[in-house]
């Protein structure tokens, strides 16, 4: 379990460095949103369901990142940069989290099966 819970705080610090310095801060939402898919869905296609804790840890660096640099005052790309704000990045980041982590335990599944594994489990 630390395992988990260290790759996904990697993963997740990377996203957020990404989301608050790559190009002085100005990186399309998009961009956040494909590394956060992909790196919950590899841990559900690592992983399977046991994924979801290093998907959880993912999910929260983002919206922890603009909490601490509002509790901070420091200037952030959130805006406006409310509790408000933050509050909806992080469940709209939880649903693409969540969804991420489901897409890579259906590939996981799909991909065991395929191999003649029998039905995963």
């Amino acid at each position: 379990m630390p395992l988990l819970f260290g790759i996904g705080f990697i993963a997740g610090a990377v996203i957020a460095v990404v989301d608050n310095f790559a190009f002085g801060g100005e990186v399309s939402p998009i961009v956040i949103v494909a590394m956060l898919f992909a790196a919950t869905a590899a841990a559900g296609w690592i992983w399977g369901w046991r994924g979801w804790r290093a998907s959880a840890v993912v999910w929260l660096c983002v919206p922890l990142a603009h909490l601490v640099r509002h509790l901070l005052r420091l200037p952030d790309t959130l805006q406006p940069n409310s509790y408000a704000s933050i509050l909806m990045l992080a469940a709209f980041t939880f649903a693409v989290s969540t969804i991420g982590t489901g897409c890579g335990v259906l590939l996981r599944r799909i991909t065991i099966s395929g191999k003649g594994g029998g039905s995963p489990k």
